[in-house]
């Protein structure tokens, strides 16, 4: 049996403590949010290659060097496989089944008992085993291996068994690798801990690099959710350095292809009519590549066909987009459908786009109710307040928006009409066109936010043409906060 990875210090916990949403971040003082606290690092465990449950080693999972501690395996959905989960203690319980309403594990059939370890050997008397059995021992090392020894007898061959245990114990993890257990978690654990073990035992190891989404999509036509994903995009590529594919999924009326001033000829409805035959080559004939670090999948922009796709067409297309970059900007379109729905509850990371008015209000306490509620395990969505400052127009204020949603918005964009018309009609982004504005900061700041990354220190890399307004004045805060 291959080295086992430790799940506590994993990327889950990292996002589950993440949350730049605590503290209002406006840009008339400058303030940002606060930056994320990597959780402690745990003791490397390994075993031995012995097994008395007959299983194939978990396959290693790579992890490249350019994501976030937030990426990696642990992003990796739950392939459709039946869990049995067999909890002693009632948080355990709850954990099991807030991890099985998860997100992640939405193919999986999570199906919860009480009575540890002599339950799940009653009940295997009869039965036949799952590929995952969990069960908890709160017992002494030498009495929970008994139980395991009784427990292999009633497995079958290729069942995996993951233990909960009390004891934090070094030599006991080892010997439960050595009798073939697959993994070992103290109690008490948490649902996001739970999924990262999951997802490390069934990771496909053809296909181990998995990009993280960002879903950006406005409360209300007309909020500018288009021009905010593809501005944010553009500064993750060119300002952070990281590479970046854009999605626009608003086939008839989308504006990427006018945003960055391209001409495709497929883009994304050539790849949502035939899913099936989409790889790397495929792919890359599809896209558009606007910079070195930045490539596009633009929409049709056509009335000609009614492009009624089904949901399962869009998560396989935006899976197989996934595993070309670390970060895939999806640009979601203002309407609502079972695809659209499924986007936003599958997506890393969601961004709502509203405006300081009472129907953007409306709708994004809506959307922000609606995908709260079926991502549980996850950071609630980022509410960016766009065009705010229109002259002469009524506007609710900033903090009472934010208190109404119960979100606080992340960024505040001013309006600026002549900075927004001339960047759209010449085909540029905010940070070339007027990199020393402050919608030009907007972006900057909002990449920093949606990527967990901070801005490359000032001289460490060639920027070229996309810097030529200067570093931003985030740079400098954000390293006086480290210090």
């Amino acid at each position: 049996m291959s080295k086992l990875a430790d799940t506590s210090s994993s990327g889950f916990d990292a996002l589950d403590g993440f949350d730049l949403d605590d503290e209002f971040l406006d840009l008339d003082d400058g303030r940002p949010g606060p930056a994320p606290t990597p959780p402690p690092a745990a003791a490397p465990m390994s075993a031995p290659a012995e097994a008395a449950f007959v299983e194939a080693a978990p396959p290693a999972v790579a992890t490249p060097s350019a994501l976030s501690p937030v990426s990696g395996a642990v992003e990796v959905a739950i392939p459709r496989i039946a869990v049995h989960i067999f909890a002693e203690r009632q948080d355990t319980a709850a954990a099991g089944e807030r991890a099985g309403q998860d997100r992640r594990m939405a193919r999986a059939a999570t199906q919860i008992r009480l009575g540890g370890v002599q339950a799940a050997i009653e009940a295997y008397q009869s039965e036949p085993t799952p590929p995952l059995v969990i069960v908890e021992s709160l017992k002494d090392p030498q009495s929970l291996l008994a139980e395991i020894d009784q427990l292999a007898q009633v497995c079958d061959s290729g069942t995996k068994v993951v233990i909960i245990g009390a004891a934090n114990d070094i030599l006991l993890y080892r010997e439960l690798m050595r009798r073939g257990v697959s993994e070992y978690l103290v109690a008490p654990i948490q649902p996001l801990q739970l999924i990262a073990a999951i997802g490390g035992l069934f990771a496909d190891p053809a296909q181990p690099f998995v990009g993280r989404t960002i879903a950006f999509v406005g409360a209300r036509g007309g909020a500018g959710a288009s021009a905010v994903a593809h501005n944010t995009a553009y500064a993750m590529s060119e300002r952070i350095g990281v590479n970046t594919v854009i999605v626009d999924y608003d086939l008839p009326f989308g504006t990427a292809g006018l945003d960055f001033n391209q001409d495709p000829l497929g883009g994304v409805a050539d790849a949502l009519k035939q899913p099936e035959r989409l790889d790397a080559t495929l792919l890359d004939r599809m896209t558009v590549r606007c910079t070195d670090k930045l490539s596009l999948f633009a929409a049709p922009a056509t009335l000609d066909a009614d492009w009624d796709f089904g949901p399962e067409v869009f998560e396989e297309v935006t899976g197989r987009i996934r595993a070309t970059a670390p970060f895939v900007v999806l640009d979601l379109p203002h309407l609502w459908s079972g695809w659209m729905r499924q986007a936003l509850i599958s997506a890393d990371e969601v961004v709502v786009v509203a405006t300081p008015d009472l129907a953007s209000l409306r709708n994004a306490k809506n959307m922000i109710d609606l995908i709260k509620q079926g991502r549980p395990n996850d950071a609630p969505p980022r509410l960016v307040l766009n065009q705010v400052g229109v002259p002469g127009r009524p506007e609710i204020p900033v903090k009472d928006f934010g208190a109404a949603l119960g979100v606080h918005p992340s960024l505040t964009i001013p309006f600026d009409a002549k900075v927004f018309g001339t960047a759209a009609n010449n085909g540029q982004m905010i940070i070339d066109s007027a990199a020393k504005t402050r919608p030009a900061e907007a972006f900057e700041t909002l990449a920093q936010i949606v990527t967990h990354r901070e801005l490359p220190a000032a001289g460490s890399q060639s920027r070229g043409k996309a810097a030529a307004g200067g570093s931003s004045l985030f740079a400098g805060l954000f390293s006086r906060k480290r210090a």
